[in-house]
């Protein structure tokens, strides 16, 4: 039998957080052994007024609000309550904590690098092609109206290490624990209905990022 595989990042995220742990919209416990996960507001709850679900059935508790709306963006603060997952192994908290906040805990640990392997908004757009080539149109002042409003912690937990000119990445107090190391498409996707409303409208980018809500579905994303 081969050497079975060892994953530093693993390895290093459940020794670095501790007995606890908030990330995004869970809270993990240690229990023994094993880790006990739950929505942070579910926390003082009785466990039998809360669905238990496998770890592998995670995707599907961040798949919709408590309104059955399909969350595009995993790290909105928007993740439904009512449930509890028990993980036996760190194994089993990786395959959870994947399902519910694709990428963390690699993104984590990539922030131990220095410099943090980031790309910020115009080193992202100017690689794009089709229909969000439109989106290196944005000057420095519009994109950096455009991230703030789809970056926002009312729309996104995640701290955005990255940055666009004229607006700094974020500081840790600002956002939840989760980094953000590159535009996503969520965002890619708002920037290029911001530049079809200015060029529609004939409007300048504030009017139109005012009328225009983040978080609209975007083609294969997944967190």
């Amino acid at each position: 039998m081969g050497t079975p595989f060892h994953n530093p990042a693993l390895a290093w995220f459940v020794q670095w957080f501790g007995e606890e742990l908030v990330i995004g919209q869970v809270r993990i416990c240690r229990r023994d052994r094993a880790f006990e996960m739950r929505h942070v507001e579910d926390w003082a709850k009785p466990a039998d007024q809360l669905k238990d679900v496998a770890p592998e059935g995670a995707r599907e508790t961040a798949q919709f609000t408590e309104e059955g709306v399909f969350r595009p963006l995993k790290s909105a603060p928007t993740l439904r309550r009512g449930w509890r997952i028990v993980a036996n192994s760190d194994a089993e908290l990786e395959t959870a904590l994947n399902r519910l906040y694709p990428g963390a805990i690699a993104d984590l640990y990539a922030t131990l690098q220095q410099p943090v392997p980031i790309t910020d908004y115009r080193e992202f757009t100017t690689r794009q092609s089709g229909m969000y080539r439109i989106t290196t149109f944005l000057t420095e002042p519009d994109a950096g109206a455009v991230v703030r409003k789809c970056c926002a912690a009312e729309f996104c937990l995640k701290r955005r290490f990255w940055d666009v000119e004229g607006h700094a990445p974020e500081e840790p107090e600002q956002k939840r624990l989760i980094p953000c190391l590159e535009p996503c498409a969520i965002l890619l996707e708002y920037a290029r209905q911001v530049v079809r409303g200015m060029q529609q409208e004939k409007a300048g980018v504030s009017e139109v990022v005012a009328k225009l809500q983040p978080n609209s579905k975007a083609e294969g994303d997944e967190g």
